[in-house]
């Protein structure tokens, strides 16, 4: 297997490495840190991306994607405040186990079942990720259209709470992407005139103004409430260790955790949240003792810890095979890769597969890397955190994503873009639009636009060649299908929730 070698060849080389362990302290604290989330924070580092080698830029912010998912527990768990998503499942049982002067046996949980979590949905990666290639080659761009169409739907409709919202909002991603020249004809499209425009919206101040800009000033809008701590130290000495007798139980929660994970990973948009949350369900279902989830159960720590962090590799295999992006993380991997020339499809396998798994392998060690500072040292992380206070943090952040914004092309128009973009992603979160589906679209209208001309161009009968074409149309089914699905789903839970309001 090739995962070997290039673990060898990742071993070898002492900076990169050093580059590896400084991406697991970094997202630890990004992602324990609460307001702030790990696609901020490589957002905001992505300009400094343009002067680093390839596998250097992809190893240090995929390794910041991973530890920043596991580094949500710690703020789930001490301070009552999901630092991601995922972690909100987390919060049901950590936080109640901190109450109760069990902070640290939580962590500790936590860490070992991110890790089983994590190690289960890269291995599935690597073991899948050269058959999904080979078999993406045999497409042609009916059905890359086909695929690229299924994900608009899927991620549109699946993200968020309403699918109308959801839609909209990858709407809106695809008609900002097409601002600029037409790829075909050289036409200007709504660009008013403006040569800036002409070139289109840049990536990196784009992402850096939805991401790092509209959280910060949706942070501003809170900051006047107050977060309940349980610090580090609120603890006893039994409240720090976790001993095998206590884990043994969680095991099993946590290697379904990271099965359901795992699937979930693979299908573009779903995401983290929803595979945590579907495991913490399954867990309490098949659980000896249901009456303790949500009151303080290890076992609720273990569960969806888990399948939050399975997710990672598998989100990958998409984005590497088909240049599909499975997640917001995926979306910014994936401006990395075209800022450094590399084409993301199939036949990256050919032309780039030693890179490839050089980041696999890096992915493995920046696991090992979180684990162990997570399990001796989430303590002192949150205490770090405790002793920046808010004030002094966001507007470093705010600051910071200006110089970022600047330094990716020093363009000050790219400036005036990231804060149109931050106040448009503080918008779409008040009024519930989904940041995610509207920075994926974005990515991924380009490729979609090229595939569906190249189709028509190929075709005699107009629209129906995808039709024609069985692997076409049953991609294109299988959005209407997902779509429909997520609409009976909400209908029956407005229902339900209506019923029981009664």
């Amino acid at each position: 297997m090739d995962i070997f070698p290039a673990l060898a060849d990742v071993l070898a080389d002492p900076m990169l490495l050093g580059a590896i362990l400084l991406a697991a302290v970094v997202g630890m604290v990004v992602g324990a840190t609460p307001g702030l989330t790990a696609a901020a924070a490589i957002a905001m580092l992505l300009p400094v991306t343009y002067y680093m080698d390839p596998l250097f830029a992809l190893a240090f912010l995929y390794v910041i994607g991973k530890s920043g998912r596991y580094g949500g527990s710690i703020a789930a768990i001490l301070f009552n405040t999901p630092g991601t998503a995922a972690s909100a499942a987390t919060q049901l049982d950590g936080y109640p186990l901190a109450r109760q002067g069990k902070a640290g046996k939580a962590m500790k949980t936590a860490t070992v079942s991110s890790v089983i979590g994590d190690f289960m949905g890269d291995t599935l990666l690597i073991v899948g990720v050269g058959w999904i290639a080979a078999l993406a080659l045999k497409l042609g761009p009916p059905e890359t259209f086909a695929i690229y169409f299924a994900a608009f739907v899927v991620i549109g409709s699946v993200i968020g709470k309403s699918v109308v919202k959801g839609l909209a909002s990858a709407g809106l991603g695809v008609l900002v992407a097409t601002v600029g020249l037409d790829p075909i004809s050289g036409v200007e499209r709504y660009t008013f005139g403006s040569f800036d425009l002409s070139n289109g919206i840049g990536l990196v101040p784009l992402m850096i103004g939805v991401f790092v800009l509209g959280e910060v000033f949706a942070q501003m809008e809170t900051r006047h409430r107050a977060v309940e701590t349980v610090r580090p130290q609120d603890h006893g000495r039994d409240g720090d260790t976790l001993t095998w007798a206590e884990y043994k139980p969680c095991l099993p929660h946590a290697l379904r955790g990271g099965l359901i994970g795992a699937g979930i990973g693979v299908l573009p948009g779903l995401g983290s949240a929803i595979a945590a949350f579907i495991s913490y369900g399954e867990g309490k279902r098949r659980a000896r003792n249901p009456e303790q989830w949500g009151h303080g159960a290890l076992e609720g720590v273990a569960a969806p810890e888990s399948a939050n962090n399975a997710v990672s590799g598998p989100s990958m295999a998409p984005l590497l095979t088909l240049g599909i992006p499975g997640s917001t993380i995926g979306a910014i991997l994936l401006g990395v890769f075209l800022i450094h020339g590399i084409q993301v499809g199939p036949t990256l396998f050919l032309t780039s597969k030693e890179l490839v798994y050089r980041l696999f392998a890096c992915g493995l060690l920046g696991i090992v890397a979180y684990g162990l500072i997570g399990y001796f040292g989430a303590a002192q992380v949150a205490k770090l955190i405790l002793r920046v206070p808010p004030r002094v943090l966001y507007p470093l952040i705010f600051l910071t994503s200006f110089v970022a914004a600047y330094s990716a092309r020093g363009s000050l128009f790219d400036v005036l873009v990231m804060v149109v973009s931050g106040f448009a992603g503080w918008i779409m979160r008040k009024v519930d639009f989904n940041v995610a589906a509207f920075v994926i679209s974005f990515v991924l209208a380009k490729g979609a636009e090229e595939t569906f001309r190249q189709a028509l161009l190929m075709s005699d009968h107009g629209l129906l060649i995808f039709i024609e074409r069985p692997i076409a149309a049953a991609f294109l089914g299988l959005g209407v299908v997902a779509m429909g699905l997520r609409v009976r789903t909400l209908v029956r839970d407005r229902r339900a929730g209506s019923a029981g309001h009664a």
